[in-house]
C-alpha cells in the first residue's frame, strides 16, 4: 500500500479492482486479529500494527468508495 493516493489519475475500473483487495485484505485482517486474540499467542505490539494496518485500509476504502459513488444532490 505504498503507492500514491491520488484517486484522480486512476480510472474507475482500476478504483473498483482496488476496492475489492482492500476489502479482502481488511476481511484477512480482522480474522487474523481474531485469531489471534483469542489464541492470546500475540504480543500487543503484533496486534497493534495489525489493527493500525486495518484502520489505514478502512480509511482508502471510505476514499474509493466516495470516488465512486455519484454526488447526486437533487
Amino acid at each position: 500500500m505504498n503507492e500514491p493516493t491520488d484517486l484522480s489519475m486512476k480510472n474507475d475500473e482500476v478504483l473498483r479492482v482496488e476496492l475489492e483487495i482492500f476489502r479482502r485484505e481488511h476481511r484477512d485482517l480482522d480474522e487474523a486479529i481474531r485469531a489471534l486474540s483469542e489464541r492470546g499467542v500475540a504480543d500487543q505490539l503484533t496486534l497493534q500494527r495489525l489493527k493500525k494496518r486495518k484502520l489505514l485500509l478502512k480509511d482508502r476504502i471510505a476514499l474509493i468508495e466516495d470516488r465512486l459513488t455519484p454526488d447526486i444532490t437533487a
